[in-house]
């Protein structure tokens, strides 16, 4: 027998130990009440109860217990979860008491043994509020016993006290988890809730102490050292406006999952999760209906390349979700590629997926790919991107963006293939650094394939930073907060455009769902966000004070780096497309054959590692300003 059959047999053991337990109790409850109705209505003199009263009781307990233990049964109220019993029992209870007056008095009268009238009203009370009361006895015992375990643990272990933000459903079901809970040594302390109707009132016997504005000096009086926020179904801007109150106070914050996980059922300590900066940007997460571009996805051949990084492989998940003919990973990193391999597979085990390995660089290796799987859609992922880096190894990003870019366009259109998407960035509008200008050299190339006569439309994504992406500011402030700092800032003023990964791609497989040919792709990002405001409520979040707890350092402004990024370049102009966050930036006219001809020269000079790689990447792209920010 394996030990999943020895855990059940044990738990079901368990279960008629504790059935067995409460019938008993039931048993011992029926004779009890109909005694002390009998022995209530002769004035508590048990010599002046009649023998013929006496004995009629005797008789019909046995067939009254009968009768308990059949209709309670059928009422499931032996099938209870003892420690979660609640309000539906008692309600249980009830039901069966109307079915067992009917029973109890119709077989009294039945067997001419007719009692007081005082005997059946009171024993049938009475027996509601005994059988009612031995259903809530485990859990009243449960609770204070967990009440001497709390007070050993606060003992030992010290109190983490807890102030939860929001006193309706959710934080109920939280509030209720963390006072019954042996796992954890939190506890709840106050609870804030802007609705007035509650202060001064508790729930489950923690104080309702006031609203929003009451966070930080509640937090002090209550001596709190972490914060939950529970409103799921709180709007974006409302969130925001909380959250930033709760990180003034100093402690650490947490919160419950949306209210769309609220739905089923998901509310649980498992649940709730650290703050993330993602919840302080202010503005509604961007839900893209894909439905007509997964419509399209559908049965075709999809390759991405670069479909082991950040962008490519949420690609990768949100195209294998939906059902394509095969889906073709491209990834010069074997441990990328392998890891989202992995995790396709083991969540879509009918998925046609193929992972491999090479270069965009490499013009056989890509063309032999493309010839040989054919696909109809490509995603074309794979760059260098990290500006600094590139700002020193500046042939390599020709190499890589612009080359490799090149060799992937030629490949794609030579096999047949129908839709090609560049995933570009916003450094490439008025590039000040390498890696930006790199990326409007492969925008041109994009369009200037879509120009050449070929069955292939030509297209590019252009967004910002993405919050989380591989080299990106947060996951490096998360770990300078854990080492303690200094938290680095390159400029106190520099802003940035940002979006989560999944929004990202959500944007960009729509855009290619919009492409005719041609068109450079303009995702809308919100708002900018101030670096140095992340890295403060990141530290915030953490439950330290800025320059206090952790020092933030300004170390100036890289080379290449700009005080803020722009979208479109003056002369792209703007066109709208059905989807208000997506926007078309017109394409500039450009001499294609001279284009080609400085291709191939740039091709050659970066071979060669020549230093002067950046004044032929600034004859090719005259918005270029090296070291200019």
């Amino acid at each position: 027998m394996d030990k999943k059959n020895v855990k059940v047999n044990r738990n079901n053991k368990r279960w008629v130990r504790n059935a067995l337990f409460v019938l008993a109790a039931d048993m011992i409850g029926v004779w009890a009440v109909f005694f002390i109705a009998l022995f209530l209505r002769f004035d508590l003199k048990y010599t002046s109860i009649p023998q013929d009263l006496l004995s009629m009781y005797i008789y019909l307990m046995p067939l009254w217990c009968v009768f308990t233990a059949v209709v309670f049964y059928i009422m499931k109220l032996y099938h209870s979860i003892w420690s979660f019993v609640s309000l539906d029992e008692a309600v249980l209870v009830g039901k069966s008491y109307i079915i067992l007056a009917i029973l109890d008095v119709g077989s009294s009268l039945i067997l001419r043994m007719r009692m007081p009238i005082s005997f059946y009203i009171v024993g049938l009370f009475l027996g509601f509020v005994v059988h009612t009361c031995i259903r809530f006895s485990y859990r009243l015992l449960k609770k204070v016993s967990n009440a001497r375990y709390d007070n050993m643990v606060q003992k030992n272990n010290g109190e983490e006290r807890v102030m939860i933000i929001g006193g309706g459903d959710a934080g109920s079901v939280l509030v209720r988890e963390l006072k019954n809970s042996r796992r954890t040594n939190q506890m709840p302390v106050c609870i804030i809730d802007d609705n007035s109707s509650k202060w001064n009132r508790e729930l489950y016997g923690v104080p309702v102490v006031g609203g929003r504005n009451d966070i930080i000096t509640k937090a002090a009086e209550f001596d709190v050292s972490t914060i939950i926020f529970c409103i799921p179904s709180a709007a974006v801007k409302e969130r925001k406006e909380i959250l930033n109150i709760c990180k003034e106070t100093g402690c650490k914050l947490r919160t419950v999952p949306g209210v769309y996980q609220i739905a089923k059922g998901d509310v649980s300590m498992s649940s709730v999760r650290e703050v993330e900066i993602t919840d302080l940007l202010g503005r509604d997460p961007i839900v893209v209906d894909n439905n007509e571009v997964f419509d399209m996805l559908a049965g075709k051949k999809i390759l991405v390349t670069g479909g082991g990084g950040s962008i490519g492989s949420e690609l990768c998940r949100q195209i294998a979700s939906h059902n394509p003919g095969q889906l073709i990973i491209f990834d010069i990193y074997e441990n990328n590629a392998y890891e989202i391999q992995q995790e396709l597979l083991r969540k879509y085990k009918d998925l046609n997926l193929v992972a491999l390995i090479g270069s965009v660089r490499n013009t056989h290796r890509i063309n032999s790919v493309m010839q040989e799987y054919k696909p109809d859609i490509v995603f074309h992922a794979a760059a260098h991107k990290h500006v600094p880096l590139m700002e020193v190894s500046p042939n390599e990003a020709v190499k890589n963006n612009v080359m490799g870019t090149y060799k992937t366009a030629k490949a794609a259109a030579d096999a047949g293939v129908k839709k090609f998407v560049l995933i570009s960035t916003d450094k490439a509008v008025n590039p000040t650094n390498i890696m930006g200008a790199t990326k409007r050299i492969c925008e041109m190339i994009i369009q200037m394939m879509d120009r050449a006569d070929n069955n292939t439309s030509f297209v590019a994504v252009r967004f910002g930073n993405v919050l989380g992406s591989n080299g990106s500011v947060i996951p490096l402030f998360k770990k300078q907060i854990a080492e303690g700092g200094p938290v680095t800032v390159t400029h106190k003023d520099i802003i940035r455009f940002f979006m989560t990964i999944p929004e990202a791609v959500s944007l960009v497989l729509q855009a290619s769902y919009y492409a005719k040919g041609g068109e450079i792709f303009v995702l809308d990002m919100g708002d900018p966000v101030r670096i140095d405001d992340m890295a403060r409520n990141l530290i915030k979040l953490s439950g330290l004070r800025p320059d206090v707890d952790i020092k933030i350092e300004y170390t100036g402004l890289r080379p290449g780096e700009k005080l803020y990024e722009e979208k479109l370049m003056d002369e792209e102009g703007m066109q709208t497309t059905a989807n208000k966050l997506i926007f078309i930036g017109e394409p500039i006219e450009m001499d294609d054959e001279l284009f080609r001809k400085n291709l191939v020269k740039l091709d050659e000079e970066s071979r060669e590692d020549d230093d002067n790689i950046r004044k032929y990447v600034q004859e090719m792209v005259p918005t270029y300003k090296p070291g200019q920010y």
